[in-house]
């Protein structure tokens, strides 16, 4: 029997499946495209690069669900939260990462295990034997996609994604903009000062839509439709919701003093955050966007602060493939018409670069137990780990499924004694009993491995 085990894909959940894999005694290879076959996304052959966001989003483990699955993945020694606190940026509350030097480390580590190894190659069909995860994320190539499709007997499911454009520091005009995070949220004066706002009143704000409503988009191809996931919406998306959206979104102005003009409250705020550990690129918060380029530059551009903005990169938009997961995957994430197959990451249908790690980690030491002749149970749904695969193998309801992020909507509910706790009362419930659970989990895999 093949004791190696494949992993099809570089990204956030290959890497973490290959490492947790590796780290329980299996020979692993990566199998990664890049940068022979490219990306409309991404721009180096780096494992682990971040192509949206550069932001982790919030880091409390005590109230908020996806920094309670950083503490857990921490807790299991994985690779991308260890190279992410090491490359860490001021973000106030959340964990934000130099994306850079974040990826090169994550690579730098994995080929210097000795049990794993990359291959730059493309795989364009379903694996007939071995042991394998397709980790291959939200831009899997179009022959392993419509493999997949095939295999699935049903027509592959996809979803927009759009990326934020990154500005240049020095061409931001700073008698307009300032430093300053949400309620001044961060330990230390650096995170409080995490992020630059640029102000607008009312007229500008209502200009800024118009403009916004106005410009060129992206036009998709014949057939297609756009199924945007929520959490990634495009600004003009959100503005087509409503003029007042985004003033509840990403330029709500709450929290912020303008020091330039004390006495004014802004009626919107737009907010960029670091997105390099030199400080000289910040990407503009929430503003993932399908507006084409000329537009992007114009529109932005009204932004005050941003009249002379030099654009490292604009935004974009891109296709996302993404699995049925309840119907398709068992408990131990392998796909149930071909068992040496198992799927982790975004394709699964998790949002967002932690969620996908995390099944990443999940994926990798399962096939590991596998090959190795133990047994790992998927770790309790009280745990945010657990609630996420639990979440994708057969609890959400297959006929709506659609990206989710984690949160505690996914957990068990907690028993909140005496009465109707408050919200900061009721998480911190959730989060001690899934530290508690995740804890036991672990030390039982680690009996079960001994």
């Amino acid at each position: 029997m093949n004791k190696v085990l494949n992993i099809v894909g570089g990204g956030m959940a290959g890497s973490e499946a290959a490492w947790q894999a590796a780290q329980m005694g299996v020979d692993v290879v990566i199998h990664e495209m890049r940068p022979n076959v490219e990306t409309f996304a991404h721009r180096t052959g780096h494992l682990a690069e971040m192509v949206c966001s550069n932001s982790f989003r919030s880091d409390d483990d005590e109230q908020n669900a996806v920094g309670l699955l950083h503490w857990e993945m921490r807790q299991a020694g994985g690779i991308i939260m260890e190279m992410a606190d090491k490359h860490a940026l001021p973000a106030g509350g959340a964990l934000a990462v130099d994306r850079d030097p974040f990826a090169e480390s994550v690579t730098e580590k994995l080929l210097s295990h000795p049990k794993i190894s990359v291959q730059a190659s493309e795989i364009t069909s379903l694996p007939k034997e071995g042991h394998w995860i397709i980790a291959t994320g939200p831009l899997t190539s179009d022959g392993l996609g419509q493999a997949i499709a095939d295999e699935a007997g049903q027509k592959s499911l996809a979803f927009f994604d759009a990326i934020a454009p990154i500005v240049y520091f020095d061409s931001i005009n700073m008698e307009k903009a300032w430093f300053q995070s949400r309620y001044d949220k961060g330990e230390t004066e650096e995170e409080r000062k995490a992020y630059l706002n640029c102000p607008m009143d009312r007229a500008q704000y209502e200009a800024f839509i118009d403009a916004l409503l106005s410009a060129d988009k992206t036009k998709f191809h014949e057939g297609e439709t756009a199924g945007y996931f929520d959490g990634c919406l495009p600004i003009e998306v959100m503005a087509e919701r409503g003029r007042e959206t985004l003033r509840f979104g990403p330029m709500k102005p709450v929290g912020l003093t303008n020091p330039h003009r004390p006495q004014d409250k802004a009626y919107a705020i737009v907010q960029l955050r670091r997105d390099n550990a030199l400080g000289t690129l910040y990407n503009i918060v929430g503003f993932q966007t399908k507006m084409k380029y000329g537009a992007q530059t114009a529109v932005f551009k009204t932004i005050p602060g941003l009249e002379d903005a030099s654009f490292a990169r604009l935004g974009g938009i891109h296709r996302n493939t993404f699995i049925n997961s309840p119907t398709l995957l068992d408990a131990q994430m392998r796909l149930k018409s071909q068992p040496h197959i198992r799927f982790a990451g975004q394709i699964t249908g998790v949002e967002g670069y932690v969620e996908s790690a995390a099944m990443g980690l999940l994926a990798g030491r399962m096939a590991a137990a596998e090959m190795t002749g133990q047994q790992i149970a998927p770790p309790p749904p009280e745990t945010a780990m657990g609630a996420l695969v639990t979440h994708i193998t057969g609890g959400a309801e297959a006929k709506t499924f659609q990206p989710m992020n984690v949160n505690f909507g996914l957990f068990p509910p907690v028993d909140a004694k005496g009465g109707r706790k408050n919200r900061k009362t009721r998480y911190k419930l959730y989060t001690d009993r899934a530290k508690l659970a995740w804890s036991q989990w672990l030390d039982q895999a680690r009996l079960d491995a001994a």
